[in-house]
């Protein structure tokens, strides 16, 4: 059952049913929940890496299986495992503004942690590259911290909604070098290249980029590279000579759950996070919205379970 960005109110318990904090959870609670579910015991899971975990399952990826029928969100109800975060959110928030954050808002979350190990995000330029859910929740994110952010994104639509986000300048990476468009530009406007890049696009062409424009000691975060796409070239005495550090990001821990969910109650006044849903339709018309998210008009198509 597929869909794995969501926010639902408890309608029942198991024993011992607890949030991530380890408060009990009750009826009319209102949650969102990790992508996955985890042993808690496995090795992985011992290193604080609960999302790889060595029996790993995730919701909206599983196959139908007898006693986890409804293991999605394109549904009316989800039966949420042990071994998920689960995190209680602001009872009258919209739906719109907190379904994101199990997925693409945790997951910008774990980017930035992981970027801000090896290079402090206060008075840094950082690169974005792929103005989708998570490269602009990273936008948001950064600036947040004290950064300047150059978005790089093809259309122009999500450029002009990374300034929104608070991108300082953005770039067309079909731009030719030198004009006005171009990457050379905006980071004269950000003050400088980059020590930080969150690649969150998957083309190739923007991991090659990412790793190339990085400055000494920069560290480039590989966010969107989850599906199959040609070898990116690499080289290998550049990256040593500049310093330069690489990070896969997949998913994330629950304590980049909880920052989300805080960032989207404490920060939608200030961001324009409800753009990130646009369309919505109701679960009966699931297969239209499907077909509009695919036109790529949205960020995202929330699906109402009515």
């Amino acid at each position: 059952m597929l869909g794995h960005e969501q926010v639902g109110r408890v309608v029942a318990l198991g024993p011992d049913a607890l949030a991530v904090d380890g408060t009990p959870l009750a009826v009319g609670q209102r949650v969102v929940w990790s992508l996955t579910v985890s042993c808690g015991a496995c090795a992985t899971c011992l290193r604080d890496l609960p999302q790889k975990c060595g029996t790993v399952r995730k919701y909206g990826h599983e196959r139908l299986v007898t006693g986890w029928e409804l293991s999605g969100g394109f549904a009316t109800h989800v039966h949420v495992r042990a071994g998920t975060a689960v995190v209680p959110v602001d009872a009258d928030l919209p739906a719109e503004l907190l379904a994101p954050v199990s997925c693409g808002t945790a997951t910008a979350v774990a980017a930035l942690d992981a970027a801000s190990t090896i290079v402090p995000l206060d008075g840094a330029v950082v690169l974005v590259t792929g103005a989708g859910l998570i490269g602009l929740t990273a936008t948001s994110l950064a600036t947040d911290a004290g950064a300047r952010v150059v978005v790089v994104d093809p259309d122009p639509a999500r450029r002009r909604l990374a300034t929104r986000f608070g991108a300082v300048a953005t770039a067309d990476p079909t731009a030719e070098p030198g004009s006005d468009a171009g990457l050379a530009t905006a980071f004269a406007a950000a003050g400088g290249p980059p020590l930080v890049a969150v690649e969150a696009s998957g083309s190739p062409h923007a991991v090659a980029s990412a790793l190339a424009e990085l400055g000494v000691g920069g560290v480039a975060v590989l966010v969107g590279s989850v599906f199959p796409a040609p070898a990116v070239p690499l080289d290998a005495e550049a990256l040593v000579r500049r310093l330069v550090t690489v990070r896969g990001v997949h998913n994330y821990a629950p304590r980049h759950l909880v920052t989300a969910a805080r960032f989207v109650e404490r920060r939608h006044g200030a961001w324009p996070l409800e753009a990130l849903v646009g369309e919505v339709v109701a679960l009966r018309d699931l297969d239209a919205g499907i077909v509009s998210a695919a036109a790529g008009g949205s960020v995202r198509v929330g699906v109402r379970p009515e």
